[in-house]
């Protein structure tokens, strides 16, 4: 009984940083990539909704952005006291390849790993050291493991998820481009109009390359930034391409048009590769799971008339 009232705190402490962590995880999961509280006054603002003070529309954003964030915000700054700035930029290019989901900044993230490695630790060594202090260090060591690399992970396999939609939406966002500058437009305005018409992550990388044209950065530069946020081969290569035909005076509509028809070829031999993929990969789960199965039922009635034959009964 006593050590159960010492183990007690320790366990209060770890559920309610991971319930904090969990709660910051849903919350910037279910944000919005506009700022909730200016989207709130420009609706109010629309409508002619006077009557509504500022403190009820405040009160209307989420707790998460309202309360947690901020918290973390100030952990943040003290953690990033003690974290070399290479590591910040690496993990600020993480970000970007995941294209910067829910406004997320190195510090928080660094912060959120802290939290996870405590928590996590703290739990596994509740869990496992009744067992004995080996038992209790090995999911210390574990937990705080996973812990430490889960938003890593998370960050990355929203960059993977990113650049898939990227590889898969390109094709037809240079067609779109094609036809808007043999149309007449430039190519600026057929980068507006992709970022117009659609909402995926090629159209906002789109649109983020025009919001800095406009506030006086260079195309090439706008578009070098976008490439190196993106990380695909396909998205380097297009914007290659459009810059040596811009200093070279080449015709926009032409490079688009080569471009299109060559993405198109590149998605439907990586589709033909992934068909030829298929059947090895389908070999692991039927080798592990369903021919055991098979044999099973087969074989199972011919053995047990086989021990009945020789063995009797």
């Amino acid at each position: 009984m006593p050590a159960l009232l010492t183990i007690v705190p320790f366990l209060v402490i770890g559920l309610v940083v991971l319930i904090a962590i969990g709660l910051i995880a849903v919350g910037f999961t279910n944000a919005n990539q506009v700022d909730p509280l200016a989207e709130r006054l420009a609706e109010y603002s629309a409508e002619q909704e006077i009557s509504a003070n500022l403190e009820d529309i405040e009160m209307s954003v989420p707790f998460t952005q309202r309360v947690i964030l901020p918290i973390m915000q100030g952990i943040a700054n003290i953690t990033t006291q003690f974290t070399p700035q290479k590591t910040l930029e690496k993990t600020q290019q993480l970000l970007d390849l995941a294209g910067n989901p829910n406004g997320l900044t190195p510090p928080v993230v660094w912060t959120m790993r802290f939290m996870a490695t405590f928590s996590l630790g703290i739990i596994m060594l509740i869990l496992l050291g009744r067992r004995g202090a080996v038992w209790g260090v090995g999911g210390v060591l574990v937990g705080g493991f996973l812990g430490f690399f889960m938003p890593v992970m998370w960050l990355r396999s929203k960059a993977q998820r990113r650049q898939h939609a990227i590889l898969k939406a390109l094709p037809d966002a240079l067609d779109l481009m094609s036809i808007c500058v043999e149309a007449g437009l430039g190519f600026d305005q057929s980068m507006a109009k992709v970022h117009e018409k659609w909402e995926n992550e090629l159209a906002l990388a789109f649109g983020r390359v025009i919001r800095e044209i406009q506030v006086g950065k260079s195309r090439r530069d706008a578009l070098k930034s976008m490439a190196e946020s993106m990380d695909v081969p396909d998205v380097t290569s297009f914007v290659a391409a459009i810059i040596q035909a811009d200093q070279l005076g080449v015709a926009i509509s032409r490079v688009l048009k080569i471009q299109a028809e060559q993405m198109r070829i590149k998605r439907r031999q990586r589709a033909q590769e992934q068909a030829n993929q298929a059947p090895i990969k389908m070999m692991i789960p039927m080798a592990l799971l369903i021919f055991p199965t098979i044999y099973l039922v087969i074989l199972g009635p011919a053995t047990i008339q086989l021990y009945k034959s020789f063995f009797g009964g």
